[in-house]
């Protein structure tokens, strides 16, 4: 008997959990409800009052990803999308979380896609960081994080900046951000086959300068090759805050060697704007 009560208490729980889930959708009727009205009930009551609701086969958080991946994979990026992204915000995708899932997608879907991404999901996650500084201003400026100070790399930089290890798997990289006036020494990427390093503007502004040839500036989505064994820095320009991601090329017996800091006298010939 204290089994079949049980049974049933457990079943009544499970049944109001997933009522409490059950999606509610009104936007079909209330923009295409006079115009297509089948339309505008497929959409609201099966779309989203079935599919979406059947939170015993996949969660809220679930269904936001593969909504998320379908619609950049189709290069669609428009108000379905932020409404999609808001949802999975609600549904528990972290700013962090995102910035990885887009970052995945955009080997899959094209780079050009998941940067009209990013400009969508950046707003939507703009107010999870607080505060009103510089520092604070610029990390909602960018949809990967900032990161803690780059302390374990601080005596081969001028000025401070911050790491950011955004993905350990397949290629692994970093978001690296520099204060306004921040570079890193000259430093080369030695390897014997393969090697070198690729960087893409995430935020604000920056330089790269190879030995022997001008600097180039770096803006949100310049996309820099480094080769290996070629001497070279990399940082922000004096009037701005910058990020950059760091992808590290895999090489056969690679290792990073730093030399010295970028002069004054070097640095300062680079404009402001």
């Amino acid at each position: 008997m204290n089994r079949i009560i049980i049974s049933i208490l457990l079943t009544l729980i499970t049944t109001q959990t997933m009522a409490q889930q059950k999606i509610v959708q009104t936007a079909g009727r209330q923009q295409l409800g006079d115009f297509a009205p089948e339309f505008a009930r497929l959409n609201d009551d099966i779309l989203f009052g079935e599919v979406w609701s059947r939170n015993d086969l996949l969660s809220l958080r679930d269904r936001s990803l593969v909504t998320i991946t379908s619609l950049i994979s189709q290069g669609i990026t428009d108000s379905s999308l932020t409404y999609h992204l808001q949802e999975a915000k609600k549904n528990g995708i972290t700013r962090t979380e995102i910035a990885e899932i887009l970052t995945h997608i955009s080997f899959y879907a094209g780079w050009p896609k998941a940067w009209a991404a990013f400009r969508l999901a950046k707003d939507v996650w703009n107010d999870d960081i607080k505060g009103d500084d510089a520092k604070a201003e610029f990390a909602r400026s960018m949809i990967f994080p900032i990161g803690e100070p780059n302390t374990a790399y601080a005596q081969y930089f001028t000025g401070n900046s911050y790491l950011a290890k955004v993905s350990s798997g397949q290629i692994p990289f970093a978001n690296v951000t520099f204060e306004p006036g921040c570079r890193n020494n000259w430093h080369i990427h030695k390897a014997e086959k393969g090697g070198g390093q690729m960087l893409v503007g995430v935020a604000g502004r920056g330089w790269y300068q190879e030995e022997g040839k001008p600097a180039v500036e770096i803006l949100p989505g310049t996309v820099i090759h480094i080769p290996a064994n070629v001497k070279h820095w990399h940082g922000a320009a004096k009037d701005s805050w910058f990020a950059h991601l760091a992808f590290e090329v895999p090489g056969e017996k690679s290792e990073n060697i730093w030399l010295e800091p970028v002069s004054d006298t070097e640095y300062n010939k680079l404009g402001t704007k």
